[in-house]
C-alpha cells in the first residue's frame, strides 16, 4: 500500500467527497468487491468508509446493471461510477477505449480529468479528454493511442463516429457514463445524445453498460428511461442524504448612504441597497458563490461592487469569458484568493471550485431544481449544511422567490419531461448517419431512432418526410431504401453538430497583454461598439481601441462602463411554481414562507 499523501487542498476535495465521518451503518470497503489496488489508493487518502451512494451503487455497477444514481451534490457520485469501472478495466483489460464519460460542459470535462487522473495514474489506466478546446496535437495522440477512459461532450461524441480510427475505438466501448444527466434529458442536446447512444449500440454490436449521475431530478423514472432507451431496464438508486439546508428570502431595505452609492454608480436606490446588502453578506462569510441568472447581471454586479468597495477578492465567472479567465477565477476561488465569485449557471454543475460556506442568489432562480443545485454548492460535503439567501429586488420577485424557497425546503422538485420527436434533432442525426455510415439502411435507421426514448413514438411517415426534405435540399441522398452522403452532407454536419443556438461573436483582446478576455455578440458590437467608448467585461471597464475582422482590441480604463448584453434563453417558470405565486398574490399571506420583514411588508403594501 502506498504511503499516505500529505493533506493538502489538492487531496482534501477527494477526501471530503469519499469520507463519511462516523457513519454507524457504513460497511467495510472490502465487502463491496473492489480490487484491492483501488482500495489502496482510496486508503492513501485517509479514507476507510464510503458514502451511502457509493455503498449502494458500486456493487450494482460491478454486477453490470444500468444505473441512474440520484443524490445530493458533493458526496462522491463521480467516484461511485468511476471506481467500479476502474475495477473492471484492471481485471478484464478490455481494448481501449472501453469507457466514455460524457458531461454537458467542457469546463466540467477538465475538472473530471483532474479528478480521474488522481486514481488512473496510480492504477496504470489511461484517461484523456476530447472536446472543442482539445488541440490538434492532443487529438492526434488520442487517435494514435486511445485512452481507456475518454471524457467528452455530447457534441464531440457525435464527431467520434466520423473518423475511421475513431470509429474503431468506439467499437470497444463497454461503459458509458452521463454526468449531470438532468441538464441534458429535456432538451435537444439530450435527444441528440440519446440517438447517439443507440448508434453506438449498433456500432459495437452489443449492449454496453449505462450509468447516469444526477444531483437534482424531479422524475427519476423519466430520466432513467431517457438513459436506457426502449426495453432496456435502468435501476434508479436515489439517496436522500440527511444534509441540512437553510434558505431565506431577503428584500433589502434602503439605508443611510445608499443614495450616495446610487449617484456614484449610476444605479437606482433599490439597486444600491441590494449592492450594499450583497457585500454585507459576502463579508459575513469566508467564501461565497454568488449566483445570478444572466451574464449581463454578473458583469453589472461584479463591476459595481468592485467600483464602490474596491475589493479585489470578488471575481466573476460566466460562459462569455475566455477559458483562461474562467480557469483563473476557479483556481483563485479554490485557493482562497477570492472571497466571492459572481457566477451564472457556468458554476451550477459539479465543477470543482473548492469549498463554499455560503450561496447568494440574486433575484428568483425561476426553478426549484436550479435553486437546490445552486444552494447545494455550499457545505459541499457529507453531513454539512447548505446555506443560502435569495436576494429579491421587487414585489413580484419576493412572491416567486418565496414559492421556490418553500418548495426547495420541502423537496418538491419540478418534473422533468423528455421532449418527443424533435424534427431538428431527427434531421441532424439523419445527416450524421449519412456521413458516418455511408450507405445506411432506412429501415435500420428508423429502428435505431425508435429505440431511443425521445423518438420511441416516431411515426414512419414523419421519418420518411424528413428524409425526403433533406434529400430534396441535397443535404443527403436517398434511394432504394438507403441514405448516403452528398457533397453537402459533411459541411452541413459540422455546421449543425451543436444543438445550442449559434451566435456570431467577436473575441475581445487586451491590447497590452494580447490575452483574450472573452467574447461579445455581433449584434451588441454592431449597435453599441464605438471607438473610445467603454464597456464592462471581467468585472472591470475597457475602452474600444480597434476593430478587426474577428476580434476587438481593448485597453483598461478607470470608469463606469456600459454593461454588455448577450443572446440567451430566458429561464421559464414551471407551471406549479406559477400557480403557487398566483395563490400567494390572491391570499396576501407570506407567514408560511422564509422571508424577512421588509420583504413581507413590501409585498403587502
Amino acid at each position: 500500500m502506498p504511503a499516505a499523501w500529505p493533506a493538502s487542498r489538492r487531496f482534501e476535495r477527494l477526501r471530503r467527497q469519499l469520507l463519511v465521518p462516523g457513519t454507524p451503518q457504513a460497511v467495510g470497503m472490502e465487502s463491496l468487491g473492489l480490487d484491492p489496488r483501488i482500495l489502496d489508493v482510496v486508503r492513501a487518502l485517509g479514507i476507510e468508509t464510503f458514502t451511502e451512494p457509493q455503498e449502494r451503487a458500486i456493487p450494482r455497477i460491478l454486477e453490470g446493471a444500468n444505473v441512474l444514481l440520484v443524490a445530493p451534490t458533493g458526496i462522491g457520485k463521480t467516484e461511485a461510477a468511476l471506481l467500479p469501472i476502474l475495477d473492471r478495466i484492471l481485471k478484464e483489460k478490455p481494448e481501449p477505449t472501453s469507457c466514455l464519460y460524457i458531461t454537458p460542459l467542457r469546463a466540467l470535462n477538465r475538472d473530471m480529468l483532474r479528478r480521474m487522473t488522481f486514481f488512473a495514474d496510480r492504477l496504470g489506466v489511461r484517461v484523456a479528454v476530447r472536446h472543442g478546446d482539445t488541440t490538434p496535437q492532443e487529438r492526434a495522440a488520442i487517435t494514435r493511442h486511445p485512452p481507456d477512459i475518454l471524457i467528452t461532450t455530447p457534441e464531440t461524441f457525435q464527431i467520434l463516429f466520423t473518423g475511421r480510427k475513431l470509429r474503431e475505438h468506439l467499437r470497444s466501448v463497454r461503459y458509458v457514463v452521463v454526468d449531470e444527466i438532468h441538464e441534458l434529458a429535456s432538451d435537444e442536446r439530450g435527444a441528440q445524445l440519446a440517438v447517439g447512444l443507440e448508434r453506438l449500440r449498433d456500432l459495437t454490436g452489443r449492449e454496453f453498460q449505462r450509468i447516469g449521475l444526477s444531483a437534482t431530478v424531479g422524475t427519476p423514472a423519466e430520466v432513467a428511461a431517457f438513459l436506457g432507451g426502449v426495453d432496456r431496464p435502468v435501476e434508479v438508486i436515489r439517496v436522500q442524504i440527511p444534509k441540512g439546508i437553510r434558505i431565506r428570502v431577503e428584500m433589502p431595505s434602503t439605508a443611510q448612504g445608499d443614495s450616495e452609492i446610487a449617484e456614484r454608480l449610476r444605479v437606482k436606490p433599490g439597486q444600491a441597497a441590494a449592492l450594499r446588502r450583497c457585500y454585507e453578506l459576502i463579508k459575513e462569510h469566508q467564501s461565497t458563490l454568488f449566483f445570478v441568472n444572466t451574464r449581463d447581471t454578473a458583469e453589472f454586479l461584479s463591476s459595481r461592487l468592485a467600483a464602490w468597495y474596491q475589493d479585489p477578492k470578488i471575481g466573476v465567472h460566466h460562459g462569455s469569458l475566455s477559458k483562461d479567465v474562467r480557469v483563473q477565477m476557479e483556481d483563485e476561488f479554490k485557493s482562497g484568493g477570492l472571497r466571492a465569485l459572481v457566477c451564472t449557471s457556468s458554476l451550477e454543475l459539479g465543477i470543482d471550485v473548492g469549498t463554499a460556506d455560503f450561496v447568494l442568489q440574486y433575484n428568483s432562480p425561476r426553478e426549484v431544481s436550479r435553486l437546490v443545485q445552486r444552494i447545494g454548492r455550499s457545505g459541499h460535503g457529507v453531513g454539512e449544511v447548505s446555506d443560502g439567501v435569495i436576494l429579491a429586488t421587487h414585489e413580484d420577485d419576493v412572491a416567486e422567490a418565496c414559492a421556490i424557497a418553500r418548495r426547495a425546503l420541502a423537496e418538491e422538485i419540478e418534473d422533468l419531461v423528455v421532449r418527443k420527436d424533435n424534427r431538428s434533432v431527427l434531421a441532424n442525426q439523419l445527416v450524421a448517419l449519412a456521413v458516418s455510415e455511408r450507405f445506411a439502411s432506412l429501415d435500420e435507421a428508423y429502428e435505431t431512432f425508435r429505440r431511443s426514448w425521445p423518438f420511441r413514438e416516431l411515426k414512419r411517415a414523419d421519418f420518411d418526410e424528413v428524409v425526403a426534405q433533406l434529400a430534396g435540399l441535397r443535404i443527403l441522398w436517398s434511394r432504394d431504401g438507403r441514405l448516403g452522403r452528398s457533397s453537402n452532407s459533411l459541411p452541413y454536419f459540422f455546421e449543425n453538430i451543436s444543438m445550442i443556438p449559434d451566435v456570431k461573436t467577436y473575441r475581445v483582446i487586451d491590447l497590452s497583454s494580447r490575452r483574450a478576455i472573452g467574447t461579445l455578440d455581433e449584434w451588441f458590437v454592431a449597435e453599441n461598439a464605438k471607438l473610445g467608448e467603454s464597456f464592462i467585461m471581467r468585472g472591470s471597464a475597457w475602452r474600444f481601441v480597434d476593430f478587426k475582422e474577428d476580434h476587438i482590441l481593448v485597453e483598461p480604463v478607470r470608469e463606469i462602463g456600459d454593461v454588455p448584453s448577450w443572446v440567451g434563453e430566458d429561464i421559464p417558470v414551471p407551471f406549479d411554481v406559477a400557480q403557487e405565486v398566483g395563490r400567494i398574490r390572491r391570499e396576501r399571506d407570506l407567514s408560511p414562507y422564509p422571508v424577512n420583514e421588509h420583504g413581507t411588508s413590501t409585498f403587502l403594501a
